[in-house]
């Protein structure tokens, strides 16, 4: 029983981070345009973000559909031409309002979760 609990915890977890893993993208994107691999690089010396160019490059071009970034080719000093990503005002806005419910939602998750260690 212990171990389906685990491997369910760990599946939740997972589910968690693909879920806001857009919105913190769209937040490293904040300051400035990047390339997939920078992106990448950053995410995964976040704790707990670790993620490929395999998972980044499907979750950017749905981004891109969503309109909440966008993309320019440009040449690189050490290789091919890279394409860019920059957010956009939609990309923005949609950034905002979920930095707005955020907050909340973590709070009543921490409240949830600190409320756990009180019990045997």
């Amino acid at each position: 029983m212990y171990r389906m609990v685990l491997g369910g915890m760990h599946s939740g977890v997972s589910q968690l981070r693909r879920g806001i893993l857009q919105f913190c993208v769209l937040a490293l994107l904040r300051d400035g345009e990047k390339y997939a691999f920078e992106l990448v690089r950053e995410l995964c010396d976040a704790h707990g973000l670790a993620t490929s160019e395999g998972t980044i490059y499907p979750l950017l071009s749905r981004l891109r559909k969503e309109g909440w970034v966008s993309t320019a080719w440009q040449e690189s000093e050490s290789g091919p031409p890279r394409r860019y990503y920059t957010l956009t005002a939609s990309g923005r806005k949609a950034l905002t309002g979920f930095a707005g419910e955020w907050g909340a939602f973590k709070s009543t998750v921490d409240s949830l979760l600190g409320s756990e260690g009180n019990n045997p």
